[in-house]
């Protein structure tokens, strides 16, 4: 009896294992693979999974922000007061970039479609990719940062662009066509009106 239950949760866990192996792996290389192939667009369920790995990617961006601002607040980044003070409001600009990204991660979780959100999104990107660049270029950040910068850069500009926002652009285009011009009648002419005579 024993040996049966050993076998049948053997069994179990081999099937878990084999479900997991055989999953999708929504990994940067899977998104940067669809790009090359030029799709006509990304399914619903990849849609959502590309959304969870911004998101994932936001909340690495948050935690490279807390330790370098930790890092500059408490003088264990030696660095002059003007510069100092330079950094800390761009990782404030960065900070609001964090969270209008997570806010419209969130939105286009709910609403696939929704252009201006998506639109939003890759500004956040794209703004958050361009600072963290900065920040690799001073080696004091650099070894917060590390390869956070580039990754920003790769999910935001190849894999959402071209995957999500171009796609739901044209999709946006095509929606809009011009509505069918409508023939207007021309003029009626009106009687002359005699001269001795007022209407």
């Amino acid at each position: 009896m024993r040996y049966h239950k050993i076998v049948g949760a053997g069994f179990v866990i081999f099937l878990v294992l084999i479900s997991v192996a055989f999953a999708e792996n929504y990994s940067l290389q899977y998104f940067l693979n669809k790009v090359t192939s030029k799709p006509d667009g990304l399914l619903k369920n990849e849609k959502v999974e590309l959304l969870k790995q911004i998101e994932r990617l936001l909340e690495k961006g948050r935690e490279a922000h807390g330790k370098v601002t930790h890092n500059l607040q408490t003088g264990e980044i030696d660095i002059r007061y003007q510069e100092g003070d330079f950094w800390i409001s761009k990782l404030k600009d960065d900070l609001k970039s964090i969270d209008a990204g997570k806010e419209q991660v969130k939105l286009l979780k709910e609403k696939h479609n929704h252009l201006v959100g998506a639109v939003k999104l890759y500004k956040s990107l794209k703004d958050l990719s361009i600072n963290f660049n900065a920040y690799n270029n001073i080696p004091s950040f650099s070894a917060f940062v590390g390869d956070l910068a580039p990754e920003l850069e790769l999910w935001g500009d190849p894999v959402f662009f071209q995957l999500y926002l171009l796609p739901l652009a044209h999709l946006k285009d095509t929606d809009k066509e011009p509505p069918p011009k409508q023939k207007t009648p021309p003029p009626k002419e009106k009687a002359p009106v005699p001269k001795g005579k007022k209407p």
